[in-house]
């Protein structure tokens, strides 16, 4: 070997593959690796030196490949690993997503790189993220399965790529995902499934505005990113349904924590109304327990004083029901109504408090009738002095006052004689009964709490009834009606007697007063006011016919009595005024004639007249009234006294 060999492979510089390591070193482009050789060739090299050099150049090239693929590779793992960081610690999905979706388009260098959702409910897939994207419409685009690239990779479940969008034919191209992508200018796109297990739930696309060819590293990375996607949404659904489950344990021990609340009120006024009913208590006592369970205002009502509608409801349908801003519950035995608890002021009622006042409700039945049956032996003895006042015209006086204080009946006092009669004929006998069996146990009732008598007779019912001081026997009438007839959910009719006194003392009078409310019960049925309730005093002069004792007095006085006290006090002549003025036809003109005067004192008379009977004594119904009451007046004073 000669010394300007050896000098020249002692010398770097001169060495084949000192220019390619320059060019490694620096990071030059792969262009850059052919200008050691076109140099050489260019100075005229010996051929070993060029062949040198080409081959240094393939090394080089070898060794620059194997240096950017390494790069690559971290790069990719990099992202991956930043990737996978921020699935662990994910708070927003949105924002994992749109870092993946920019990740791959940088890594992959692409123009474009979007990711689709599948859509359950509409069985297609919709656009989640997109990132490079400009086209409006293709950002929201929704894919059918087997439409599209991406619903051929949907339905496939597996990773497709095309080089030239628009004349690929391996998937179904619609108008409109084609004009999506058209409006974005998307040539070639990679689309590689996002899946769980074995289900897709989306799509993760690469995509460029130019003819490209993926590689098989570039679909592979894309697959990556699309595990982590599909990771990251399960991940996300998992802590959205841990949260929803949360979220209902927590509701569901709150409803635990109150239902225990109110199942020991529930036990407590269980405890509370078992109690009472064993010692004996009243219905006021069940309300009472019922409020301090119940927080809460409960009070017992007649069945005349509830609301009609919410308390036939309750009964109906067996529940407590609200009305307003209070809860009623009907308090019924069998058929019958006998009243209603009612929670005053309490429109949010929980459904297990609900249930307590119907329980109340109930309870307060069963000791209603506990009472009720207690009362039926009062009430048979009450039935039966009636019918000794009425049928047994001999008896003692004495005695039956002694028997009516027994019962706390005062027969001294006013009392009213009401004949009650239900109106719908039932459908059969066994009805009939039974609703004649109602009528009897509501008018006892009633008898009892007004402290007087009631008795079954000729299929109805009579009642004796005290008459309060101001009070009428036409309103005791109407008043008794409508009580029998909401206890019994049926028509009743009422008719009264003309008040009675001593009744001890006159026993007769009470089958006389009888026989009176019974002809004012069919007077009101023959004028069609069947459910009403009427004394005889109601009927004007047709009292007269329904009265038993035919007071004649009475209805003059009630008639005329002021004008016949006013001519007794004054000496006018009103009465005789009158007479001339009805048996001349109603006319002035003739009336004077007939009584000799002028026109305009008959004129004066007749408007004293009328102040002192009333603006419509003139009526046809008032004259009527006042001519008989005149007749009836001159007939009595002419019989010799």
């Amino acid at each position: 070997m000669s010394r300007d060999h050896v000098q020249s492979a002692e010398r770097p510089a001169d060495s084949a593959e000192a220019p390619f390591l320059e060019l490694l070193a620096r990071g030059a482009s792969a262009d850059a690796y052919e200008q050691p050789v076109l140099l050489a060739r260019a100075e005229g090299r010996p051929p070993e030196r060029i062949a040198a050099l080409e081959q240094a150049k393939l090394l080089a090239l070898r060794v620059r490949s194997e240096i950017e693929g390494r790069r690559r590779r971290e790069a990719e793992l990099s992202a991956l690993f930043e990737t996978a960081h921020d699935l662990a610690g994910l708070r927003d999905l949105d924002a994992v997503l749109q870092a993946i979706v920019q990740r791959a388009r940088s890594l992959l260098g692409t123009d474009v790189a979007y990711l689709s959702l599948h859509d359950e409910a509409r069985g297609d897939t919709y656009m989640r993220v997109t990132e490079g994207s400009v086209a409006a419409r293709f950002q929201q685009l929704r894919l059918g399965m087997g439409e599209g690239l991406g619903g051929l990779v949907a339905q496939t479940a597996r990773p497709y790529v095309t080089d030239d969008y628009f004349k690929d034919e391996r998937f179904q191209h619609t108008r409109t995902i084609d004009s999506g992508v058209r409006d974005e200018g998307l040539v070639a796109i990679l689309g590689v499934p996002l899946m769980i297990g074995s289900q897709v739930i989306g799509v993760l696309f690469a995509a460029d505005r130019r003819a490209r060819v993926f590689e098989r590293e570039q679909i592979a990375l894309l697959g990556s990113f699309a595990a982590l996607a599909a990771a990251a949404i399960d991940t996300a659904n998992w802590l959205t349904e841990t949260r929803s489950a949360l979220d209902r344990l927590g509701r569901a021990n709150e409803i635990i924590r109150d239902r225990s609340g109110v199942i020991e009120r529930a036990s407590d006024v269980h405890d509370r109304l078992a109690e009472l009913v064993l010692r004996g208590g009243g219905v006021h006592d069940v309300a009472a327990a019922v409020s301090e369970v119940l927080d809460g205002t409960v009070v017992f009502v007649e069945s005349g004083d509830a609301p009609t509608a919410a308390v036939e409801t309750s009964r109906t349908e067996g529940h407590a029901v609200r009305h307003r801003d209070d809860w009623v519950a009907a308090v019924a035995a069998g058929g019958e109504l006998l009243g209603a608890l009612v929670l005053r002021g309490h429109p949010g009622l929980d459904p297990v408090d609900q249930r307590t006042l119907e329980r109340a409700a109930m309870v307060t039945s069963l000791l209603l009738l506990a009472r009720r049956s207690a009362a039926e032996a009062e009430q048979r003895v009450r039935g039966e002095l009636l019918d000794d006042l009425l049928d047994a015209r001999d008896r003692d006086p004495r005695l039956l006052g002694e028997r009516a204080a027994r019962l706390h009946a005062d027969l001294d006092g006013p009392h009213v004689v009401l004949a009650a009669r239900l109106d719908a004929p039932a459908a059969d006998a066994d009805q009939e009964a039974a609703a004649r069996r109602r009528l009897w146990s509501a008018a006892s009732h009633l008898a009892t709490t007004r402290h007087g008598l009631a008795a079954a007779r000729d299929g109805g019912t009579v009642l004796l009834l005290p008459l309060a001081p101001g009070d009428t026997a036409t309103n005791l009438a109407r008043r008794t009606a409508r009580h029998l007839g909401t206890a019994v959910h049926a028509g009743v009719t009422v008719g009264a007697s003309a008040p009675l006194e001593q009744l001890a003392a006159r026993p007769d009078a009470v089958a006389a007063a009888y026989a009176e409310g019974q002809r004012c019960l069919d007077a009101l049925r023959l004028l069609g006011r069947a459910g009403d309730g009427a004394a005889a005093e109601d009927f004007g002069f047709l009292g007269l016919l329904l009265a038993g004792d035919r007071d004649i007095s009475g209805f003059v006085e009630r008639t005329i009595g002021r004008v016949v006290a006013y001519d007794e006090r004054r000496g006018t002549d009103l009465l005789r005024t009158l007479d001339a003025y009805f048996a001349c036809g109603m006319s002035p003109a003739r009336t004077k004639d007939d009584l000799h005067v002028h026109v305009n004192t008959v004129a004066q008379r007749l408007e004293r007249v009328g102040r002192l009977l009333g603006d419509d004594w003139q009526s046809p119904a008032r004259a009527l009234e006042i001519q008989l009451a005149l007749r009836l007046h001159h007939l009595s004073s002419a019989a010799p006294h």
